[in-house]
């Protein structure tokens, strides 16, 4: 029996994608709005969530989870946070990769003369944003494994592609590009990793 194609994701990927579009007509829009509209309190508390929300803290969460998975027996969940791992780890070098052949400047690099477009650092360039791209993937390996749980998590990545923009370190279409990588690459370790020996099962059962 044929698997039916999943219009479902097919449909989502085609509203991100023009999100994504839309997005860059209103980048410069948005970030003026902010940077008007941000106070002292929400400002500090947003950089707070930058900082401890790059890959350090995503890889720090998934290794204390995959020990504890590994000590209670669990070999499922061990291959979950394992599989979260492998995806951040893949978000974060793709991001990087794109970084460097896009070389799109930082909102505050913009506005200043010494940008000389794309190196090989990705420290000062935008598109797309690691912070959101490396959370997305994570939590979004969750997602296939247990949606519920998932779905408490979600606040996390969402509130850290918000500090991104906040604190002006990134545009809203580098995140929503992010986010995209982040759920492809997730999908990706899904795929490869995560359930490929689940799915041939069912696909005997099924025949």
């Amino acid at each position: 029996m044929k698997r039916s194609l999943p219009w479902g994701w097919l449909i989502l990927l085609a509203a991100v994608v023009v999100a994504l579009i839309c997005a860059f007509w209103i980048d410069d829009t948005l970030l003026e709005f902010i940077k008007h509209h941000r106070n002292r309190a929400t400002w500090v508390a947003m950089r707070r969530t930058s900082r401890w929300g790059d890959w350090p803290a995503h890889f720090a969460a998934g290794i204390v989870l995959l020990v504890g998975a590994w000590l209670r027996g669990s070999n499922r969940w061990a291959r979950v946070f394992l599989c979260m791992l492998l995806a951040c780890a893949l978000a974060g070098v793709s991001t990087r990769i794109i970084k460097v052949a896009v070389g799109r400047a930082r909102p505050a690099m913009a506005a200043k003369e010494e940008w000389r477009g794309p190196t090989f650092y990705s420290r000062s360039q935008a598109f797309p944003s690691g912070h959101t791209a490396s959370s997305v993937a994570f939590f979004a390996v969750l997602f296939f494994a247990n949606r519920r749980l998932a779905l408490i998590c979600l606040p996390i990545p969402l509130v850290i592609a918000t500090s991104r923009v906040y604190t002006g370190q990134h545009y809203l279409s580098d995140i929503i590009a992010a986010a995209l990588l982040g759920v492809l690459c997730a999908y990706l370790v899904k795929r490869t990793a995560l359930f490929p020996k689940i799915d041939n099962r069912q696909s005997k059962i099924e025949n």
